[in-house]
């Protein structure tokens, strides 16, 4: 955990708590976590409570990496944890994950012109981002970490020649797929971020090389020194941690492949990685550079989506939220900021084809690529563009979380009602609209003999009237 102060327009680094829960090592072949690791990791966030009891949840984001990507039961767990911590915990993607470990990485590193490569080698992934400045701009998330290696190829500690051949071999056929573009991507300095990369920095720091430059040779000599102590349960090299040894091992062993495969000669230990992008990013959140509107723009112009109609939409929707948020318990700041971006992006399927283009798009949101998302709120988005229209299927929210889904239900309600008010393209605003909710009976009221004039709304809110009676919605409208 990182704890910063914003001050003059900079963070500045208060506090840093450590613990290594390996939580990836309790992952068991069917994708379930153990009992132990559940309760090391719980016990730890009980832990880290206490430091955060007196900041605004707007203040904090908690993250989750490639093991809760994995784990079957994380949703159970999401609920443990979250309790444990106090605070919600987001799970994100691989690729979200590398966008924010080069924004830690690049927020610490000099000012300097020209592409870096960062790599990040985290406890069951790897993280490959080549990037200028603050902006990551080739990104790949690979399935091997320093904990689900150690677990393949040195389970008990013992390392030899052939067990570190097998996992050398294992990281480059990870790399493989991704190592010529990255290859041929044209940067010139390479940065390494996380615990694997910087204790290698340290290990290999000396008189002749007081800054722990890794190399090639570095590597070499390190896995040499490690074959000397054979059984890193029981001993372990100078300046290695009895913590980090029970995983050093295979994070070694992709540091090496992925030397090997990148042709990397040379690379310095960066000071910010994951938690310091986490850090910098929900500052920018805070101060409206917000990474996840960017993405709402790009995705819109990347699906030509109408830029006038998604607006319309979007104020008409928040205009119905404004009125129906506090009794439909959608005050808080992320429905709205979920129903805005859905609003955005509810016609971006038409790109594909006008039938069924409201599932087109909600596949698209659900497994795009999305900066500053966490997977959760992309499937939140996902499910309320696939709802917007049509005959509401309940395919789109049985996935969600149980504490979304009345939320996200009634959301799509909105968003239906707006998308439907809007329907006719017309540049003209709409008339003042009454919305009145309670429960799930609903009322729009619209001026005197507006229906009478608009024949074509009056039949669709007729028609949306039978849709929402099938999942309990009572409409009416005059």
């Amino acid at each position: 955990m990182v704890v910063a102060r914003l001050e003059h327009g900079r963070l500045s680094i208060v506090d840093r708590i450590r613990e290594m829960v390996r939580l990836g090592a309790g992952l068991d072949a069917s994708g379930r976590l153990s009992e132990d690791a559940t309760d090391r990791a719980l016990a730890c966030l009980e832990r880290f409570s206490e430091r955060l009891k007196n900041l605004r949840a707007d203040r904090v984001r908690a993250v989750g990496t490639n093991t809760l990507r994995k784990a079957r039961d994380r949703e159970d767990f999401l609920d443990r944890a979250s309790d444990a911590l106090g605070h919600s915990i987001d799970i994100i993607s691989g690729v979200e994950e590398a966008r924010l470990v080069y924004l830690g990485a690049a927020m610490t590193l000099p000012a300097e012109s020209g592409h870096r490569l960062v790599v990040d080698i985290g406890g069951g992934s790897t993280e490959l981002i080549i990037g200028s400045g603050h902006l990551a701009e080739r990104l790949e998330s690979l399935y091997i970490g320093c904990v689900s290696m150690s677990k393949a190829f040195f389970p008990d500690g013992r390392v030899s020649k052939k067990r570190f051949r097998q996992a050398r071999l294992a990281a480059r056929q990870e790399v493989e797929p991704v190592a010529q573009s990255f290859r041929g991507a044209g940067w010139e300095r390479a940065y390494g971020t996380s615990g694997t990369i910087r204790a290698t920095g340290r290990l290999l720091a000396d008189e002749d090389n007081p800054s722990g430059v890794i190399t090639r040779a570095g590597l070499k000599k390190l896995e040499s020194r490690l074959l000397e102590c054979r059984d890193l349960s029981a001993r372990q090299p100078a300046g290695l941690s009895e913590e980090r040894a029970p995983v050093y091992a295979g994070g070694l062993s992709i540091l090496r492949g992925v030397f090997d495969a990148l042709g990397i000669e040379s690379m310095r230990a960066a000071d910010g990685a994951l938690r310091e992008g986490l850090l910098h990013d929900l500052l920018g959140r805070l101060t409206h550079e917000d990474a996840r509107e960017r993405s709402v723009r790009s995705l819109q112009e990347r699906f030509h989506a109408d830029l006038e109609q998604a607006e319309r939409v979007r104020g008409t929707a928040l205009a119905l939220l404004d009125q129906a948020a506090e009794r439909w318990e959608l005050d808080e700041e992320l429905p709205r900021l979920l129903l805005g971006w859905a609003a955005c992006l509810h016609e971006i399927g038409l790109d594909i084809a006008h039938a069924q283009h409201h599932r087109h798009a909600a596949y698209l949101l659900r497994n795009a690529d999305l900066g500053g998302f966490s997977t959760g709120e992309q499937l939140l988005i996902s499910a309320l563009v696939g709802t917007h229209r049509r005959k509401f299927r309940s395919e789109f929210v049985d996935g969600l979380p149980s504490r979304w889904v009345t939320r996200v239900t009634r959301m799509a309600v909105i968003l239906r009602l707006a998308a439907l008010l809007c329907r006719s393209r017309s540049p003209a605003p709409l008339p003042p609209i009454d919305f009145e909710v309670d429960g799930s009976a609903i009322r729009l009221v619209l001026p005197s003999g507006w229906l009478g004039d608009h024949p074509l709304t009056l039949a669709d809110l007729g028609q949306e009237a039978k849709y929402l009676g099938a999942i309990g919605f009572d409409l009416a409208f005059g």
